[in-house]
């Protein structure tokens, strides 16, 4: 009895060794597995979060947008901001006083150059020409006497006959007279208050009735297309622009909407307080949409880079801390390819490019290959692709 007792305590103390034994040795194994999981997974690019979307492949291609790569000239810009002037801008004022008889116009109107914006009484201005013509027939009524009674005398030679005459005009008053008669017509003119050249009538002080003085404003007149940007560049940056260069303009007024504009000139001037200098910039403004004083912000073209391999900033991701492109690889006729990736090296960029430079650790792509710009952030490589359109048609 005593024996089978031992017996049965030995086996069980050996079936619990082995179970333990068993345990250690199934732990050691999956950490084996585990790690050598771990050290392939590290010869793949990184591809965290992007699991589900390569396993959408098996439903169809991925739908994705694509561009092609191009060699060009890539423009950095200078950033700045400032608000739009009218190209041209004039208060409009009296020559004369009168009272207001008529208002043609209103505030916005839009008038051609010579369109009689305002008319002062011309009562008072009619009776002064009427005086200045009648003085004007008397002084030459006498002028023609006093020549008639002078005769002709054979003994002087033109410059003689020349002489006489101006002072007979002079004795006469017929030059005081024509004076007289040429500033009534300039006060009849002066009645008519007409635009100095085509624009939008603004600032309109003028009331029927009133009684304006000779140099009172009436109203103010803006040239709106082509239309001003004027915008404040540091000192250090004044140096990379000049006129001609292309400049892009947002407005605080047209969110999401970008205005194309040159630069018309650079003051040579940098303001001693400020540490800058006034560019301007030619808008064009057919619709008058912009209109002075609006906010906006210039980004024009600085520096150049000629001759560099560009693509748009859109297609450049990181993956692992590196910088990687997809590109449509066997592109066909149908607009299916497959995602192919690529690690490259980024040089200088813009607002809507950057350049992709030669390094012996990445890759260098060629004018001409597409690469994807939208769809791709959770591509895995070798996904099957298909672009909306095809990028290389409009190239």
């Amino acid at each position: 009895m005593t024996l089978s007792r031992t017996a049965l305590s030995l086996l069980t103390v050996l079936l619990v060794l082995a179970g333990l034994l068993a345990g250690v040795g199934w732990r050691l194994l999956s950490n084996d597995l585990e790690e050598g999981a771990n050290g392939n997974q590290s010869q793949l690019p990184d591809t965290e979060g992007v699991e589900a979307q390569g396993a959408s492949q098996f439903a169809g291609p991925q739908l994705v947008e694509g561009a092609v790569v191009i060699r060009d000239t890539l423009w950095v810009p200078v950033a700045a901001s400032g608000q739009a002037v009218a190209n041209r801008q004039s208060q409009v004022a009296t020559r004369t006083a009168g009272l207001v008889e008529a208002v043609n116009v209103e505030e916005n109107d839009l008038v051609e150059a010579g369109a009689l914006l305002v008319l002062l009484d011309t009562a008072e201005v009619a009776m002064e020409r009427a005086r200045a013509e009648s003085e004007l027939l008397s002084a030459q009524v006498e002028f023609e006497e006093r020549m008639l009674f002078a005769g002709d005398d054979p003994l002087l030679d033109e410059d003689g006959r020349r002489e006489r005459e101006r002072i007979v005009r002079a004795t006469s008053g017929l030059n005081q007279a024509e004076v007289s008669m040429e500033q009534a017509r300039m006060e009849m003119e002066w009645t008519r208050i007409r635009a100095p050249f085509p624009g939008r009538v603004a600032d309109l002080q003028a009331v029927e009735g009133a009684y304006l003085s000779s140099g009172d404003e009436v109203l103010t007149l803006v040239e709106l297309d082509p239309i001003r940007v004027e915008v404040h560049a540091l000192e250090s940056e004044v140096a990379l622009l000049e006129p001609g260069r292309r400049a892009t303009v947002r407005f605080a007024a047209f969110p999401g909407q970008e205005f194309t504009a040159t630069v018309r000139s650079v003051n040579p001037i940098v303001d001693a307080e400020t540490r800058s200098a006034r560019v301007t910039l030619a808008l064009p403004n057919p619709d008058h949409r912009i209109r002075p004083g609006m906010y906006a912000r210039v980004s024009v073209d600085a520096q150049a880079y000629p001759d560099r391999i560009l693509v748009p900033r859109s297609a450049v991701v990181e993956r692992d801390r590196r910088e990687v492109v997809f590109m449509a690889s066997g592109l066909d006729d149908e607009g299916e390819a497959r995602a192919e990736w690529r690690y490259v090296t980024t040089g200088f960029r813009n607002e809507t490019h950057v350049e992709i430079v030669p390094d012996e650790a990445t890759s260098l792509l060629e004018p001409g290959e597409v690469v994807l710009v939208d769809g791709h952030h959770y591509l895995a490589h070798d996904t099957r692709i298909r672009l909306e359109t095809d990028p290389r048609e409009g190239s």
